[in-house]
């Protein structure tokens, strides 16, 4: 299966979010696998997410590329639950940036990290040295994160075949396949509420089971 069609390619990722992207990737494996000895390298690494979080937080409010913004992809309540209704059902539409499950867990991981670095940090001070709670809340979400980080992964690997486009490799390069005139979502899409949303775009519906295909087809000749 090509992910990447012949399409024309969109700037989407600016190259301050690809960096700091794999930049927290490289930062959050490498504390992760220096566990064993808490030495400058675990520290070190810990550190630099906390600064790579702080960017980020700060890019998200400033940033001209309109991907980045937080207002851009953070969703309410009622566009969350309307995405993943449609997803359920195989019918969510493509989104140039994060769709709204995919902004969540984006929120998750920047709130878990800082949450990760910040009981890290207690743990070397003399205030909360053997602190169990802390130890506890510190390994506990490097737990739960871990976990977010595999569904996150998975999500990707779905979307990609979904959408055919290789979403690592525009994690990558920034580009991702302009808009298709000819995937329009029809005219009773229930996606009324993420109708106008920054980075909502039609997308093709998903491939039907053949025994799906034969009965729609016998729904649409009555």
């Amino acid at each position: 299966m090509h992910l990447d069609t012949e399409q024309h390619k969109v700037p989407v990722w600016d190259l301050f979010v690809r960096v700091f992207h794999w930049s927290l990737v490289a930062s959050f494996a490498t504390a992760y696998f220096s566990t064993e000895h808490i030495d400058w390298v675990h520290k070190g690494a810990g550190y630099l997410a906390l600064v790579l979080i702080a960017a980020r937080c700060v890019w998200g409010f400033t940033a001209p590329s309109p991907h980045a913004r937080f207002a851009n992809f953070v969703p309410t309540p009622a566009r969350l639950w309307t995405y993943l209704r449609l997803l359920i059902r195989g019918r969510e539409p493509r989104h140039l940036g994060h769709n709204p499950a995919g902004a969540v867990m984006i929120l998750y991981l920047l709130v878990a990290v800082v949450v990760i670095g910040v009981t890290g940090h207690l743990m070397t001070t003399d205030a909360f040295w053997g602190d169990e709670l802390v130890e506890t809340l510190h390994v506990t979400t490097v737990d739960i994160t871990l976990i977010a980080v595999i569904v996150h992964v998975g999500a990707n690997l779905y979307e990609s075949a979904r959408h055919r486009e290789n979403m690592f490799k525009a994690m990558v390069t920034g580009d991702k396949n302009a808009p298709d005139a000819a995937h329009q979502a029809s005219s009773d899409d229930p996606d009324s509420l993420l109708e106008g949303w920054p980075d909502t775009m039609p997308s093709e519906p998903a491939p039907l089971h053949p025994l799906q295909t034969s009965q729609h087809a016998r729904t649409k000749v009555h």
